[in-house]
Parts: structure tokens; sequence; C-alpha cells
């Protein structure tokens, strides 16, 4: 038994999924059906960056989007053994759904472009920000946000594993809460490399924008469980897709819950679809007792073997 993971912003590089790209014709159609429904050449942007846009929202999503499906088609193609749950973290969540069959492909990938530039249109560029709060507890983050908010928008907003936070809100609310941090318990506080500081009350207006936009998507029945991030449940039915991702821009990431919920069930192992491992790192955090593999390249697809096959 396993659960199937995918990451989100953040965890996105230059060259992301080059060998397995090089390596498969699936993979390269995938990435060719993505380009023409985006309008532009994703792989060249994935592979090069020429242009410096890969950490931009608008190209960081798709991209995501695109790697985590990419990832799970290399498994499948040589793996008969399905996950009992998947979830994915925050943007994730979307590559989750298409591989539970749940969205299809070229849907998907509409509704995070047009996700992405609502999340870009929403705040002015360099007024909000996320940063990440280390050592604290979850409720001290909680406290921090509340004293350093002022008359401005700041929350915790990714609850990633014990003593690893996110928070974000306006930017000059963020810096405030960087600059008390340790009154509040943290060993370190970083700023993030994003552009949009998402899952917060600036989302407001994107989440009523989502709503609309998925309202008018057909989605297929669940044939694999998809873990919500709002609320570290399992979607029970497609009626609730609408509500949940609409939702999930604007409120907290409950990812500890999420890896929770799946341990619980007696699931120790874990794949993460998708490149830089991040969420394999949360995992020994959460629960030293889960056994993760990651797989972005040919070669942990060959580590594989002897857990998968």
């Amino acid at each position: 038994m396993f659960a199937a993971i995918f990451p989100g912003q953040g965890s996105q590089s230059v060259g992301m999924m080059k060998d397995l790209y090089e390596s498969s014709d699936r993979i390269r159609d995938l990435y060719d059906i993505a380009s023409s429904v985006l309008d532009y050449d994703l792989w060249e942007l994935t592979a090069s960056d020429s242009s410096s846009k890969l950490n931009d929202t608008v190209y960081t999503q798709p991209a995501m989007l695109v790697a985590g499906v990419a990832s799970w088609e290399s498994y499948i193609s040589r793996f008969s053994l399905l996950p009992q749950y998947m979830a994915g973290h925050s943007l994730g969540e979307y590559s989750a759904l298409v591989c539970s069959g749940v969205i299809n492909f070229t849907d998907a990938l509409k509704i995070v472009q047009t996700r992405a530039k609502y999340m870009a249109e929403a705040v002015p560029t360099n007024s909000g920000a996320m940063a990440a709060i280390i050592g604290s507890t979850d409720k001290d983050v909680i406290d921090l946000c509340e004293f350093a908010k002022g008359n401005e928008i700041l929350s915790a907003v990714n609850f990633n594993a014990p003593g690893q936070v996110v928070i974000a809100g306006n930017k000059s609310a963020v810096n405030r809460a960087i600059d008390h941090s340790r009154e509040f318990g943290a060993k370190r506080a970083m700023l993030l490399n994003v552009s949009v500081p998402s899952h917060c009350k600036l989302m407001d207006e994107v989440s009523i924008k989502l709503k609309n936009l998925l309202s008018t998507i057909h989605f297929n029945k669940f044939t694999i469980p998809v873990i919500k991030n709002i609320d570290a449940r399992a979607y029970n039915d497609t009626a609730e897709l609408v509500e949940g991702l609409s939702a999930q821009v604007r409120e907290p990431v409950q990812w500890t819950k999420t890896i929770n919920l799946i341990t619980n069930k007696g699931i120790k192992k874990f794949i993460e679809f998708g490149p830089g491992g991040i969420l394999c790192g949360l995992n020994k955090r959460i629960d030293r007792s889960i056994n993760s593999f990651k797989l972005d390249s040919v070669d942990a697809l060959e580590l594989l073997n002897d857990e998968f096959s």
C-alpha cells in the first residue's frame, strides 16, 4: 500500500524532469499537448528558462501541473500497483485530481493557467509576501500573525510539518512577523521566493472567480480518493470539488493533518510525483516511520522497482 503526493509551487527548477522527458515519447507528447493548450513552448521554458519566467506564478503553475502528471505517467507506464490515496500540496492538488482521473488534463491546464492569472492580478507587484517560520508551534505562529498584522492581512497559510509553518499577507506585515518571530519561538524566519501570497484573504476575489470557472468544468467520478487541502478529508464526490478548489486558494493548506490522516489508515509508503523532493523532507518531520520515495528522474524510477513492481 502507498499514497501518491504531488508538490506545488516552490519545487520548480530549471531543467526539471529532463531525463524523463528525453527517455519517453509519452512524456514528450504530454509536453507537446500542454504547449498547444498554453500557446507557448512549455518544455523550452522548463528546460532553459531563458526568459527567467519559471518563478512567475503565471508560468510556474502550468509547469508544476505538467511535471506532476509527467512523473505519474512515467510510473504507470511501468508499474500496475495503484495508490490507496492521493494528495497534492496547494497547486499539487490539481495534479492529484488529473492523475486520479477526475479532471481532464487539458481542462486542468486551462484552470491553472486562469487561476495563476487571477492570482497575479489580485495583488499589486511587491505588495504581498510569504515567509517560512521554522521552530515555532502552530499556535505560536498563529499568535505571531495576530501580533504583527496590525490593520493589514497576515495569517498562517501552510501547516507543512511540526515546526514548519508558512505565513502570507501584505509584505510589510510579513516583514514585521519576521522581525518578531524569535519572540514567538522561531529559530529561523525567511522570505520565500514567490510572486503571489496565496492561501490568505488577499485571494478572496480570486476564490469567487475560480468558483465561477470551476462551475463550468466536467468532473469524472473518483477512482482513487483525493484528500482536500482545506480540511484534510477525502472528497466524497465531485460535487465538493467546486467548493473545495475555490476555497483552497484563500484557505490554509492542512498538510500535516493530510499526511497524518493517511498514515492513520496504516499507509507508511509515499511516492512524491514531481520535482524537488520537498514533500519527502516534510514527511520525515511529520512521521519518522514514513518511507518516502521521489520520482523526478529515470534513476529514481529504477529505484522503485524493488518496492512497487
